[in-house]
């Protein structure tokens, strides 16, 4: 009895946690946006960074956290679980709501560089590690990375783009200063309690559940911190602001490998440790998705409905394989040949026939350089 109580009152904990992240997250985010406007930032600017960043700071001060109680796996799982979440789990229950068109040349421009800090960090985790100088050169990415975003995001040339962040991020009243340090300076302080409750009683489930912090991290935690992600998403397919519901995916996962996993490994005293089941499944798995979206944004620049099936069907097979390898389930070997004979090839000849799609699309002199 005391120890379904105890397990009780932790998940309530944990849920406690979530809902203190997304509330200083939306306070962020807000008083953010609001002082960013107030100073001259454009919508568009607003949108590819303050609010991008803002909806990932849940994940940033999760990871923190963890790092500062010893849970790496937590710290490492968060930021590789919250990536594969946002692309297959938000983007397609966005595509679901409505057709993603993707008209917005900047996000086209960001989806490379998604793919290649995914790259990157798989690279760096090869050894076992994410060093202190590897978590370095992740934060200066980062740093060039917004700095870019800020000179590029003024040279948006479709006119509907703007106007959709104008509606969005425009500064349509002028709210006092105090207020908007006051609504930053709440957002914060509930951040680092959220992130303080929902580790330690992450902590304490996976310890009782005999399950490992890496599995807590990739599922309930990454899912949990990605909540304000999916909230901005699935808001504005709903108000037809496409270009936002997508930018804000893809603005996150960058910012989420190369600020949230850079500052984690700088604090590490060792840097982040990378387990073998991260390097050999869940890295690559981070990879793959990134890459899996580069046709897809670039086949007429629209995430169909049933491209939203596919990634809402590749997250379910990634769970459920996710659970039977922690329960050492002998349905894993199956789940794995399903895999393996009916997703792989549906991703690839997707893939093929996206990418062909595309190159049909292109200007003759173009097609046969």
């Amino acid at each position: 009895m005391l120890a379904i109580a105890s397990m009780l009152i932790n998940v309530l904990l944990l849920l406690l946690g979530l809902v203190i992240l997304v509330a200083g997250a939306e306070f962020l985010v807000r008083g953010a946006s609001k002082l960013a406007a107030l100073v001259g930032l454009s919508p568009l600017v607003i949108g590819l960074t303050v609010v991008a960043y803002g909806t990932s700071t849940p994940e940033l001060a999760v990871s923190v956290q963890a790092i500062l109680e010893g849970s790496n796996d937590i710290s490492l799982g968060n930021v590789v679980g919250s990536n594969i979440f946002n692309v297959l789990f938000i983007l397609g229950i966005s595509a679901l709501i409505t057709p993603l068109q993707v008209a917005q040349q900047l996000v086209r421009l960001d989806v490379p560089i998604m793919i290649a800090t995914a790259g990157l960090v798989y690279g760096m985790a090869l050894d076992g590690r994410i060093s202190r100088l590897d978590g370095i050169v992740l934060v200066v990415l980062g740093v060039l990375y917004t700095l870019f975003q800020i000179r590029q995001g003024g040279e948006e040339p479709d006119p509907e783009v703007q106007a959709e962040y104008a509606e969005e991020y425009g500064l349509s009243d002028r709210p006092p200063l105090w207020q908007q340090i006051l609504l930053i300076a709440a957002g914060l302080g509930l951040l680092i309690l959220g992130a303080k409750l929902l580790i330690d009683s992450s902590v304490a489930i996976a310890r009782s559940l005999q399950i490992s912090e890496l599995i807590i991290g990739l599922t309930i935690v990454a899912a949990g911190t990605s909540l304000p992600e999916l909230a901005t998403s699935v808001v504005a397919s709903l108000k037809g602001e496409r270009d936002i519901a997508v930018g804000n995916v893809v603005g996150s996962n960058i910012f989420n490998v190369l600020i949230v996993l850079g500052i984690a490994a700088i604090i590490a005293s060792n840097g982040v440790p990378v387990e073998a089941q991260a390097a050999q499944i869940d890295l690559p798995v981070m990879v793959g998705i990134s890459l899996l979206c580069l046709p897809i944004f670039f086949s007429g620049f629209i995430i169909s409905r049933w491209e939203g099936i596919l990634l809402l069907g590749a997250y379910s097979a990634y769970f459920a394989e996710l659970v039977l390898q922690e329960l050492q389930n002998p349905l894993l070997t199956s789940l794995r040949w399903v895999l393996v004979l009916l997703i792989v090839p549906m991703a690839t000849i997707t893939t093929v026939s996206a990418a062909y799609q595309a190159w049909r699309k292109l200007p003759s002199g173009r097609a046969q350089s």
